[in-house]
């Protein structure tokens, strides 16, 4: 298995950081089912106050072929240009074998 672990720090001034997180743990969370190799899915979007990132992406795929594939789905390239890339100052990504 391989986990693909994603940290986000949201824009400053955002209208509405509760909509904003919502939708990308909808549109994320949603993909599974959709993209193949996709074996779990999960984004938190609620910490402690001791930390400095407002959301987080926690998945698990059969390999890193599928891993690849994830990454080019339409499904998932379309929640990531509509509901993550506009609203996302930081990005921090951690992939590994498990």
């Amino acid at each position: 298995m391989v986990k693909h672990i994603i940290l986000w720090k949201l824009k400053d001034g955002l209208a509405d950081p509760a909509a904003v997180k919502a939708g990308i743990k909808s549109g994320l969370e949603g993909l599974k089912g959709v993209v193949p190799g996709l074996v779990d899915i999960k984004v938190r979007t609620v910490g402690l106050p001791s930390s400095n990132a407002d959301v987080m992406l926690d998945s698990t795929f059969v390999d890193e072929a599928a891993l690849k594939g994830y990454a080019v789905h339409p499904a998932h390239v379309n929640v990531a240009d509509t509901k993550v890339r506009p609203f996302a100052q930081t990005r921090l990504c951690l992939d590994f074998e498990e």
